[in-house]
């Protein structure tokens, strides 16, 4: 069955044909697709197999969308490209499972550099603090109004008294103090 079958059905005669399960339609959207889905599960660490299954997920997804009339094509390849979309995002979604991280030789070495990241953030936490404790107290408020209560440069220049500016000015100001303890 050509792949070509499909080009000359417009994609309400596609979504009519998928609805009564006519396996020479179905063929030839899998000729089609399929080769697209493969080529982006090959280019994203996957194999044909995974390909194949991926596919087949997306497609039953089509195939319920088309049967309860959830699929409304908005352009001549609407019905292809939303295939194209959900085998896409499935295998975006295997990726990101456990299932596909896999333990390597590299596993151990993964662990450390996490484990000494871990104490570096830790660290760097704690220098920050140290600073924090450091700054003068109109700095200190000024900057946890701005970051942790996410006060705006108006509502702190009301706050302090101060112009939109000045508010502005004096923040940068404070985090350049900031920055300036932490270096030390």
């Amino acid at each position: 069955m050509p792949k070509d079958l499909i080009s000359h059905l417009s994609q309400d005669e596609l979504i009519q044909a998928i609805a009564e399960n006519k396996r020479e339609v179905m063929t030839a959207i899998y000729l089609e697709v399929f080769p697209k889905v493969k080529n982006y599960v090959i280019q994203n660490s996957g194999e044909e197999e995974e390909a194949k299954d991926i596919f087949q997920e997306a497609f039953v997804v089509v195939w319920q969308k088309v049967k309860s009339g959830d699929f409304i094509p908005l352009n001549a390849t609407a019905l292809q490209g939303f295939l194209f979309q959900i085998a896409k995002n499935k295998w975006l979604d295997w990726l990101r499972s456990s299932k596909f991280k896999k333990v390597s030789s590299m596993g151990a070495m993964v662990i450390e550099v996490s484990e000494e990241v871990e104490e570096d953030q830790e660290e760097r936490l704690s220098d920050l603090d140290r600073a924090f404790r450091e700054l003068g107290e109109n700095c200190r408020d000024l900057l946890k109004s701005f970051y942790f209560q996410k006060m705006s440069l108006t509502e702190l220049a009301q706050k302090f008294g101060w112009t939109a500016q000045t508010a502005k000015n004096n923040k940068y100001r404070c985090m350049e103090t900031l920055r300036k303890i932490i270096k030390k």
